[in-house]
């Protein structure tokens, strides 16, 4: 990887993909657009030029059916399932820990505005496919939904052709065996922009039972469009989320993924050059980031990358990411002023390897610790040695739906609070009414919209 000193610098230069160049920018987005309004426009014909396009597969329904759904489930080995159950579990369990609670501001005896969390009705998750299958992004997706109270959820997963035969839909079986052990019932196999395009605006389709007595086997008449739609994917669908936002909630415009690691001298290299492969595998485009203090251990990093690299199933990919405008190794003038950039950069995932001499675990978790209540913008922050990325994508609880591309500084990774909505009650008899009704009245008068106050005043003549 490069190495580039930022020694002695008032400002940053923070490291970013350059989307124009790997096939971003203004021709994304009009192709997106032109994906999203023909299927708004057209339907099931559009969604099945697309998947023939894109997925190379037309499935002959686009609602997989429950006992396609069940077959899945029996394909998929145990000690998978032992996995995904246990993700389930804790994801489960952190979203729950997570839900606001309804609270109440008493003003006065008869005044009081309670604050209550409304879940949303209907929920789109989108789950990935392309170059691996992502039962834990089904998880990370509805497992916050299913504990905010959201009543219909819908996950949304394109076809892959070698999985779309014998009248199969094509959404790869794991996939299907993860929503069956989450409870989801509606699963369509609509990949990509179209996906986005049919959650936000709905879709007309054709009954075909295809002869079956399965009541569950029916198509139903119409995929109905969602109130929020959540999930990650690749710049179509970033770009294609953007572009329904004014329609429905979106998590974010999440693109390629990125890891931004702190490190100091005493940090072990070769675990920190593994995170940085591990970030580097997903995408050509993933952005991996190493600031340190330390010039020789940049050098360091270097010679565990050369030796780590050949070993990556994807090496290939990996080299391509680590050589990508956004990543790099950056040495700053100390810990704190690689604090500094980590909070510049705001990463989707920041882990901080803050050793010591005598390189004693429990000190290393706790100078980490204490680096990371200086950070202020970041998806998810991993602390110490052993919390890496890796966890907190699989099993750690956490979800993995994070901001990228810098808008952790002015947003957050999914949770439960994506699914629900703060509604304020106003809760006033009349004595709380009639003790506040001179100020209404001087506020009234003061904007001049005098009917305002003559609607309390009429309350108590």
């Amino acid at each position: 990887m490069r190495i580039v000193n930022q020694k002695n610098l008032t400002v940053f230069d923070i490291p970013r993909v350059d989307f124009n160049a790997v096939g971003g920018g203004n021709d994304v987005i009009a192709a997106t657009k032109e994906i999203v309004d023909r299927v708004k426009n057209e339907g099931v014909s559009a969604i099945n030029f697309y998947s023939e396009k894109f997925d190379r597969c037309v499935p002959d329904n686009l609602k997989v059916s429950q006992s396609e759904i069940d077959d899945a489930y029996s394909s998929v080995d145990d000690e998978l399932k032992e996995s995904i159950s246990e993700s389930i579990k804790r994801v489960k369990s952190v979203s729950e820990t997570s839900l606001p609670e309804t609270k109440t501001c008493k003003l006065s005896v008869d005044a009081e505005v309670e604050i209550r969390y409304i879940p949303m009705q209907r929920a789109g998750l989108y789950v990935p496919g392309g170059k691996a299958v992502y039962p834990s992004s089904v998880i990370m997706n509805a497992a916050p939904a299913i504990a905010a109270g959201v009543k219909s959820v819908a996950v949304f997963s394109p076809p892959q052709s070698e999985f779309c035969v014998d009248g199969k839909t094509g959404v790869h079986p794991t996939i299907l065996a993860t929503c069956k052990m989450l409870g989801v019932t509606e699963v369509y196999a609509i990949g990509g922009a179209a996906a986005i395009s049919a959650m936000a605006y709905g879709v007309d389709l054709q009954v075909d039972s295809q002869g079956s007595s399965d009541a569950s086997d029916i198509v139903p008449s119409k995929i109905k469009p969602v109130n929020v739609i959540t999930g990650p994917g690749n710049i179509f669908v970033s770009s294609s989320k953007k572009l329904v936002s004014d329609k429905v909630a979106i998590d974010s415009e999440a693109g390629p993924t990125e890891i931004i690691i702190v490190a100091n001298e005493f940090a072990n290299p070769d675990f920190v050059a593994a995170d940085l492969i591990g970030q580097a595998e997903h995408d050509e485009m993933a952005s991996s980031v190493l600031v340190t203090e330390s010039a020789e251990f940049a050098d360091r990093v270097n010679a565990a990358l050369d030796r780590l690299i050949p070993l990556a199933m994807s090496s290939e990919r990996v080299k391509i990411a680590l050589s990508n405008s956004g990543s790099g190794i950056f040495v700053v003038d100390s810990i704190d002023r690689a604090i500094d950039f980590a909070n510049e950069y705001a990463g989707e995932h920041l882990e901080i390897h803050i050793g010591n001499a005598d390189n004693n675990d429990e000190q290393m978790f706790e100078d980490s610790l204490a680096a990371a209540s200086k950070i202020y913008n970041a998806g998810a922050i991993f602390i110490g040695e052993y919390s890496p990325v890796p966890l907190g994508d699989y099993i750690a609880g956490s979800n993995h739906v994070l901001p990228t591309n810098g808008t952790a500084k002015y947003s957050s990774g999914l949770g439960v609070h994506n699914f629900l909505k703060p509604v304020e009650l106003i809760k006033y008899k009349k004595a709380g009414l009639k003790e506040v009704q001179n100020k209404i009245r001087v506020f009234a008068d003061e904007e001049a919209l005098p009917s305002h106050a003559d609607a309390v005043d009429i309350r108590f003549k």
